[in-house]
């Protein structure tokens, strides 16, 4: 980890942070894309992965403004964040119940990068960096819409329809408990019987 000892230092090591998150997004996006159900939902999150790929772009001017070569370190955050996404990649069940979960995979994401950007936005006015800090104010103001994108999907449809989704899925595990415990009770009651019939004692006939 490189030495923090001024505030430029911190800047350009968040810099590189978030550098290394939007490309690992980049890499991403395009699975949780295939994997959505929604129409308007893979919409949205389409768009946004031609935004993160200029969000990129405009980090890599940000770099140069400062006079930097353009370079990233591991974000574990992000990473971490990821590879729960990752393994709803994996799960089965309800499509809209899974698009609410990519819906909230999703906003983690968001939120990681906007605080990210809010921090570096705040450093680079501190530090004078005028240019890097509208640059960066423009990816904010992106992931800003984006989250709120996917907030409004969630509050339009797909919560609601997740929620429908379950508790009929409840209701059909519920009845097919009531038939497996019906089924049991009369296999129950044809083996008394059976086991009635063949403890009775016979008639003799003289």
């Amino acid at each position: 980890m490189a030495n923090l000892d001024t505030l430029n230092d911190l800047f350009e090591d968040e810099l590189q942070d978030i550098y290394d998150a939007e490309q690992q997004i980049l890499k991403a996006l395009p699975k949780i894309i295939d994997a959505v159900t929604n129409e308007e939902l893979r919409a949205g999150l389409s768009s946004h992965l031609d935004e993160t790929a200029g969000h990129v772009e405009r980090l890599e001017s940000v770099f140069e403004s400062i006079g930097r070569k353009p370079s990233g370190k591991h974000c574990a955050g992000m990473a971490g964040i990821l590879e729960e996404g990752s393994d709803l990649l994996e799960e089965d069940g309800d499509e809209m119940v899974l698009d609410a979960a990519f819906i909230a995979g999703c906003q983690r994401v968001e939120h990681y990068e906007i605080t990210a950007y809010g921090s570096l936005i705040a450093w680079a006015n501190a530090l004078g960096y005028d240019q890097a800090a509208e640059m960066l104010r423009s990816n904010e103001q992106e992931e800003k819409a984006a989250d709120e994108k996917l907030t409004q999907l969630a509050e339009s449809g797909i919560n609601e329809a997740a929620a429908a989704g379950s508790e009929s899925g409840e209701q059909e595990e519920e009845e097919e408990e009531e038939e497996d415990e019906d089924e049991a009770v009369d296999d129950d009651d044809e083996d008394v019987a059976s086991q009635s019939a063949e403890t009775s004692p016979k008639r003799t006939t003289m």
